[in-house]
C-alpha cells in the first residue's frame, strides 16, 4: 500500500530516463552489493516484509531513493513519503494521526520514508521520535550527510545505519546498458551504438552517481538525432563529441560545514598519525585550496602533536604552537610556509600514543566504588601534621641522589597499577630503562608503605586461577587458540557474508556473527546434538538476525544453498580428514567464494600429534599398539591420518591461490575416559591387527590400558594448520596495543 507521491507509478515518456529507469524490485536494483547483495541482512528484511528502522547515508546519486522505492514496492505495510524541505511539523502530525487509524482499525502498519531527514532540525525530529519508539511509524530516513552528526542521537540508536558508497564503474556500465536495452522505459526500441570512449567518457564524468549518467545519457541520445524518437529500430550513434557536451564535469565541492570537511581533516590527521608526508601535503593542500580556516587547522595539529606524537618528541607541541604564532602575525598567502612546516614537522618525527594512559587512570577513577584514600605520608603537613601526623614519613627525593628515592604515590588500593608504559621510540626509548628501574624500585617498596590491612595482599595469579576453573581438560585453551590465529588472518567487514563448514559446537560461528552484523553468517554442522546446542543459544534472536544452521553432509548442504549466494569468507574446521575427497570437496566449497573472497580451513593433522602407545607401560601391549600405530600413520595419501600438512600444501598449490600457512602446536591436558579407549581399540586398533593378522587379547588390552590410563589426565600433544588461501596479497588486521576497538572510541569521546 502507498500514497501518491515520488513513488507513484506514472510511467510516462515525459518523465527523465533517470525516473523512469528507477528499479521496481530488488533484482532490478544495481549496485550497494554490500548492503543489498545475496544473504545480505537488509535483503532479507525486504524480502520477508520484517523491516526496522532504518536511515539510508550516502553521496547523491547512489539509489538511497530508489532502495526506498523498491521498499514501497515490496512490503504490505502502508507506505508514505514527506520530503524534510517541503513539510514540517504540521504534515508530520497529519501522517502520525492516519499512521494511528490504520494501526487501531486496520492492523496496518506505516512505512514512512523522509528523505533529506537531515534537512529537519532538531524540534521537528524530536516530534518524530515518540511514534517511532512506540511502533506507530517504522522510519526510513534518507541523507547525504553523516547521521551521526546531522540526525537526532535518539532516532540514530533506535535505527539501523546503512551507508551507501559512490557507484562503481562496472555498475554504472550495467545501469547505462540497463537503460539502452529497455523497451518500454528506456532506449531498447533503437539501436544505439558508441563511438570509441564515449560511453566511458560519460561513465568516467559521472563519478559513481546513477543520476548523473542516465541525464547525461538521455541527453547524447536524444540530441544525437534531428529528431526524437526517431522510428523504431532507428540507429543512433552517439559520438564522443556528443558525449562530451552532454555532461558538465562535476566540481569537487568542499562544504566546511559537511560531512566531507570531516572526512578531509580526519584524512590529513591519520596521514601525520601515520607518518605519510606526501599523504599530509595533499590532505592539508586539499584543505587550503578550499578556504579552510587556517587556525582550524593548527588547532588539529596541536592536539596531533600531544596524543599523536606525545614524548616520543616533546618538541612537537613547541613546533606547532611557534608556527601558529607565526602564522597570525604573517597571515596568508605566506603563512602557509608554516602550516607547511608544522605539518611535515609531525608526519616526519617518531610517534607515541601514551599520553593516551591519562584516560587508563581516568577509567579506574571513575570505576572506584568509594574515594582512594590519600597515603599519609603524601597528605598536606602544613594543617594536620601535630594531630594526625599528616606528612609523616614522607622521604624528599630532591635530598637523594639523581633527585629520586623508591617509595609509593599511588593509593594502597592501586599499589603496583601501571598506566604508563614508555615506548620504543624517540625520547620515551631514552628514558625507558630509567621509567622502569624506578618503578621496580618503588614496586619492591611498597610493602614498607602499605597499611596493615593491606600486608596480606597478594596479586591474582591468572594460571592458578585457570587451574582451578578447569576440570578435568585443557581442551578449551586449545579451541581458543585455534580460533584467535584463525580470525587474526581473517579482516572481517560489517556486512560482509561468512559460510562456516564444521561449525561444532559454534566455536568458530559466534565471533564471525557479532562481527557482521549487516551480514549474513552460514553455517554446517555434522551432528543433531551440535545442532541442538547452536540453536538453544541463537533461540533468543529473532528470525532475520539468526545465523542459518543447518544438520546435512557438506556436499548436500551447499547444493542446497541459493545458487546466487555467494561469501566473502569461507571457513572450513575439520573436514579434509579423508584426503582422497579433498579435491573433490575443495572445488565443491571453492564454487561459493565471492569474486575476491578467501578461504581458511583449520584442520588438524593426526600423524604429526602425540599416540597412544608413547603413554602404555605395559611393554607387550605398549608393542602391539605401535606396530599398529606404524600402519594407521604411515604417510598415505589415501588414508585417514596417513598424510600430513605438507600433502594438503601441495595439493592447495595447484588451485592458484595465495597461501599463508601457520602450523599451531599446542598440549592439552586430556582427560581420559575408559569410554575412549573402548572406542580406539573396537574402532581403530582392533581392525589393524586383524589386518596385520598379529594374534591379540582384545579384553586383555581395554582392561590393561584402562588400569593405566582410565579416568586420568595426560599431556597430549596436537598439531593444527591453519590455511588462508585468497586471490589478492592478504590483508594484515591491525592490532592497537593493549586494548580493544571499544575502549579506543571511550577514549576518543572524551578527548573530542
Amino acid at each position: 500500500m502507498q500514497e501518491n507521491s515520488l513513488f507513484t507509478n506514472d510511467d510516462t515518456h515525459s518523465q527523465p530516463l533517470a525516473a523512469r529507469m528507477r528499479p521496481r524490485n530488488l533484482e532490478e536494483y544495481i549496485g550497494q552489493d554490500h548492503i543489498v547483495g545475496k544473504g545480505r541482512l537488509l535483503r532479507r528484511a525486504i524480502q520477508a516484509d520484517q523491516l526496522s528502522s532504518v536511515i539510508f547515508y550516502g553521496p547523491p546519486g547512489t539509489g538511497k531513493t530508489t532502495l526506498a522505492r523498491v521498499i514501497a514496492n515490496t512490503t504490505k505495510s502502508h507506505f508514505t513519503t514527506l520530503n524534510a524541505v517541503l513539510s514540517g511539523v504540521k504534515e508530520l502530525r497529519e501522517e502520525i494521526e492516519r499512521a494511528k487509524d490504520r494501526r487501531d482499525f486496520y492492523q496496518v502498519k506505516t512505512i514512512l520514508f523522509i528523505d533529506e531527514v537531515h534537512r529537519w532540525n532538531k524540534s521537528q525530529q524530536d516530534a518524530l521520535l515518540p511514534w517511532v519508539e512506540n511502533g506507530t511509524f517504522i522510519l526510513i530516513g534518507a541523507t547525504t550527510e553523516n547521521p551521526f552528526f546531522e540526525v537526532n542521537a535518539a532516532l540514530v540508536s533506535r535505527s539501523r545505519i546503512f551507508q551507501l558508497k559512490t557507484l562503481k564503474d562496472e555498475d554504472l556500465y550495467k545501469i547505462a546498458w540497463q537503460a539502452l536495452k529497455d523497451k518500454e522505459r528506456g532506449y531498447g526500441d533503437f539501436q544505439i551504438s558508441f563511438e570509441e570512449g564515449a560511453l566511458e567518457h560519460l561513465i568516467d564524468v559521472a563519478k559513481g552517481d546513477a543520476r548523473s549518467l542516465l541525464n547525461a545519457l538521455q541527453l547524447a541520445v536524444e540530441t544525437s538525432v534531428d529528431k526524437f524518437p526517431p522510428p523504431i529500430n532507428s540507429k543512433i550513434l552517439i559520438t564522443k563529441e556528443a558525449a562530451e557536451e552532454s555532461i558538465q564535469q562535476k566540481a569537487v565541492l568542499y562544504d566546511k560545514e559537511g560531512d566531507y570537511h570531516y572526512d578531509v581533516i580526519s584524512a590529513f590527521i591519520k596521514s601525520i598519525r601515520g607518518s605519510d608526508p606526501d599523504a599530509t601535503l595533499y590532505w592539508l593542500a586539499k584543505m587550503v585550496s578550499a578556504g579552510e580556516d587556517p587556525r582550524f587547522i593548527f588547532r588539529r595539529m596541536l592536539i596531533s602533536a600531544a596524543e599523536d606524537i606525545g614524548l616520543a618528541d616533546p618538541q612537537a607541541v613547541a613546533v606547532v604552537s611557534s608556527d601558529a604564532t607565526a602564522f597570525d602575525r604573517i597571515g596568508l598567502p605566506e603563512g602557509r610556509f608554516h602550516l607547511t612546516h608544522a605539518a611535515l614537522y609531525l608526519s616526519t618525527c617518531e610517534k607515541s600514543n601514551s599520553t593516551l594512559s591519562f584516560f587508563d587512570a581516568l577509567k579506574t577513577v571513575e570505576k572506584e566504588k568509594q574515594d582512594s584514600e590519600v597515603p599519609n605520608h603524601l597528605r598536606d603537613a602544613s594543617r594536620d601534621s601535630d594531630g594526625f601526623g599528616h606528612g609523616e614519613g614522607y622521604l624528599y627525593p630532591h635530598a637523594y641522589k639523581d633527585h629520586f628515592v623508591a617509595q609509593q604515590y599511588l593509593p594502597t588500593t592501586l599499589q603496583g597499577k601501571i598506566f604508563y608504559n614508555p615506548g620504543e621510540l624517540g625520547y620515551e626509548n631514552k628514558i625507558k630503562n630509567k621509567v622502569l628501574s624506578r618503578r621496580e624500585a618503588q614496586l619492591e617498596a611498597s610493602l614498607e608503605d602499605a597499611f596493615v590491612e593491606n600486608l596480606t595482599y597478594s596479586p591474582n595469579d591468572k594460571a592458578r586461577e585457570k587451574w582451578l576453573k578447569r576440570t578435568t581438560s585443557e581442551r578449551g585453551i586449545l579451541l581458543e587458540k585455534i580460533k584467535n590465529t584463525l580470525y587474526d588472518k581473517l579482516v572481517l567487514k560489517r556486512s560482509d557474508r561468512v559460510l562456516i563448514l564444521g561449525a561444532g559446537h559454534g566455536l568458530l560461528l559466534w565471533q564471525a556473527f557479532r562481527e557482521t552484523p549487516e551480514g549474513y553468517v552460514c553455517a554446517q554442522v555434522d551432528n543433531k546434538e551440535q545442532y541442538d546446542y547452536i540453536n538453544h543459544y541463537a533461540s533468543k534472536l529473532d528470525e532475520l538476525n539468526k545465523p542459518y544452521i543447518k544438520r546435512d553432509s557438506i556436499e548436500n548442504y551447499i547444493k542446497n544453498l541459493d545458487n546466487d549466494l555467494k561469501f566473502e569468507h569461507v571457513i572450513i574446521r575439520n573436514q579434509f580428514s579423508n584426503y582422497s575427497n579433498v579435491d573433490y570437496l575443495f572445488n565443491l566449497i571453492e564454487s561459493k567464494r565471492s569474486k575476491d573472497g578467501d578461504i581458511i580451513i583449520a584442520q588438524t593433522i593426526p600423524r604429526e600429534g602425540s599416540r597412544l602407545s608413547s603413554f602404555i607401560i605395559n611393554p607387550e601391549i605398549k608393542n602391539l599398539i605401535f606396530k599398529c600405530e606404524q600402519t594407521i600413520y604411515k604417510h598415505n595419501k589415501k588414508g585417514l591420518c596417513g598424510w600430513d600438512n605438507e600433502d594438503l600444501i601441495e595439493l592447495l598449490n595447484k588451485k592458484n591461490f595465495i597461501i599463508d600457512s601457520t602450523i599451531l602446536s599446542q598440549k592439552e591436558l586430556r582427560f581420559i575416559n575408559p569410554t575412549d579407549i573402548n572406542r580406539w581399540i573396537d574402532r581403530t586398533y582392533s581392525p589393524t591387527l586383524e589386518k596385520l593378522h598379529i594374534p591379540f587379547d582384545k579384553d586383555n588390552i581395554i582392561k590393561t590400558l584402562t588400569a593405566e590410563l582410565g579416568n586420568k589426565s595426560i599431556n597430549w600433544y596436537h598439531k593444527v594448520a591453519i590455511i588462508k588461501l585468497s586471490k589478492t596479497e592478504p590483508k594484515t588486521k591491525l592490532k592497537k596495543e593493549n586494548k580493544g576497538e571499544k575502549e579506543w572510541k571511550e577514549i576518543h569521546k572524551k578527548i573530542k
